[in-house]
């Protein structure tokens, strides 16, 4: 059965939240017509967010609505509810490394094996960016400059986790194509500082932070539900709620990983947080229409982030601490 291409639509912008959170306890593949994983609870982008009335699982209208894409507090089920739904057509090819959206969208997505493939896009110079942007906004500081690497656009996200134990601090981003530049800065403070299932960040917690940058690539629309591999692929899902209404969920690639969800698990899971309070049936996931994607993913520490900068600063004969925005001049 052939696969069509898969690219964002209409071009809204869309935030969605997907990201890890304490694992939920799932039966290892809960009977059909069970209330399934995850119940409905507190809303979040992506992984639920909040429309402008407050509706759990419901977004703002088009223009600007954000989405969480791993998920809620660590009390609640990962996840992430769309609404209105963004079109999507279909695209994709193997490898979870692709080019800019704008030749993916044109081209099949190159893998990251084999002759003539392109080199991953996402880098660590994007998380430490998100840093500095954030470092910066908490200071005080001028915003940082425009960065070295690619302005090519693409979806992305961008995941806050704290602590050893790596709790889930904040995810937004969106499935429209963003100047990565653009993009970066705005979803880094987004995702920190606006993220509804959180207080916004502060500084000392700076010192305990992970940042996660990822661009998404080789969307494909299947006809088959189950047709995704878990771990290799995010999914965003379309369905008919029980009042007639159609909404949208995502989990990035690593969520169901993560958690130990099965195939089943992850969609169940994915349903509830997209505000679906009916009985889960086998004949009702079968009317989903279900988007695979891939990932290009990079993570870095606060740790990490300051060797970082220091290295830069001694290369350049700089023997004193500089804010990060100077990275740039």
């Amino acid at each position: 059965m052939g696969r069509k291409r898969c690219v964002g639509g209409d071009g809204s912008k869309m935030a969605a939240g997907c990201c890890g959170v304490k694992k939920q306890k799932l039966s290892s593949s809960p009977p059909s017509g069970s209330a399934g994983p995850g119940g409905g609870g507190g809303s979040s982008h992506c992984g639920g967010a909040a429309a402008a009335g407050g509706e759990p699982g419901a977004l703002p209208p088009l223009g600007g609505p954000r989405v969480n894409g791993l998920g809620g507090l660590a009390g609640g089920a990962a996840g992430c509810a769309l609404s209105p739904p963004l079109p999507l057509s279909c695209g994709g090819g193997p490898g979870g490394l692709s080019p800019p959206a704008a030749s993916l969208l044109s081209s099949p997505g190159a893998g990251s094996n084999g002759p003539g493939c392109r080199k991953m896009v996402v880098s660590a110079e994007m998380c430490c960016f998100c840093f500095d942007v954030l470092y910066c906004h908490l200071y005080g500081y001028q915003p940082p400059r425009s960065p070295r690497f690619t302005n090519d656009p693409y979806p992305l996200f961008v995941t806050w986790k704290i602590g050893r134990d790596k709790r889930l601090r904040g995810c937004i981003g969106t499935f429209s194509a963003m100047n990565l530049h653009s993009g970066l800065r705005e979803y880094t403070l987004t995702s920190a500082l606006k993220d509804s299932r959180f207080p916004s960040m502060t500084r000392d917690e700076l010192p305990r932070l992970f940042c996660s940058v990822s661009l998404l690539t080789n969307f494909e629309d299947v006809c088959d539900y189950l047709d995704w591999e878990v771990g290799v692929h995010g999914i965003r899902i379309e369905f008919i709620n029980e009042k007639g209404s159609k909404r949208t969920a995502t989990y990035l690639p690593e969520v169901a990983k993560e958690q130990g969800w099965d195939h089943i698990q992850t969609i169940d899971s994915l349903l509830r947080k997209g505000g679906y309070k009916a009985p889960i049936t086998n004949d009702f996931r079968k009317t989903i229409k279900l988007t695979r994607y891939r990932s290009e993913k990079m993570t870095m520490s606060y740790t990490e982030y300051l060797a970082h900068r220091q290295h830069h600063h001694f290369q350049n004969g700089i023997g004193h601490p500089l804010p990060p925005y100077n990275h740039y001049s």
